[in-house]
């Protein structure tokens, strides 16, 4: 059954937590969304990290996104309690740009984060 705008809105403004928190180079926003044993899986300059969500969090506190950072935001995939995002970012820290997908779940009405997978760009790993 397709979900209504309403709701899409929801995982949206979900996801802008960890829109926010790469933003700003604070994990206090990504942390009301994922859950504490929510993973992690990508490469990041080349290097596989992968586990616990807290690698994410180390990566961001203290590193905000830079002056010329941008993201958007699309809902993929949304049915009653799952939903897939796809996060675009470019120029963290005024260099990297990476696709992140994050999947949610609605637990207890609210939109939870349980992984989250990402790519960077080839064309700024550094070297």
């Amino acid at each position: 059954m397709r979900s209504t705008i309403s709701e899409y809105e929801a995982v949206k403004d979900a996801a802008m937590k960890f829109v926010r928190t790469v933003a700003e180079g604070d994990s206090k926003y990504a942390k009301e969304l994922f859950v504490d044993n929510a993973v992690l899986f990508g490469f990041l300059d080349g290097k596989l990290e992968q586990g616990s969500i807290n690698a994410f969090y180390n990566n961001v506190d203290g590193c905000p996104g830079g002056k010329d950072f941008k993201a958007r935001v699309d809902v993929l995939l949304l049915e009653e309690t799952l939903a897939v995002v796809r996060v675009l970012e470019e120029g963290w820290r005024d260099r990297i740009n990476f696709t992140d997908v994050l999947l949610l779940l609605k637990m207890d009405g609210v939109w939870k984060c349980v992984a989250k997978a990402y790519n960077q760009n080839s064309d700024t790993i550094a070297k």
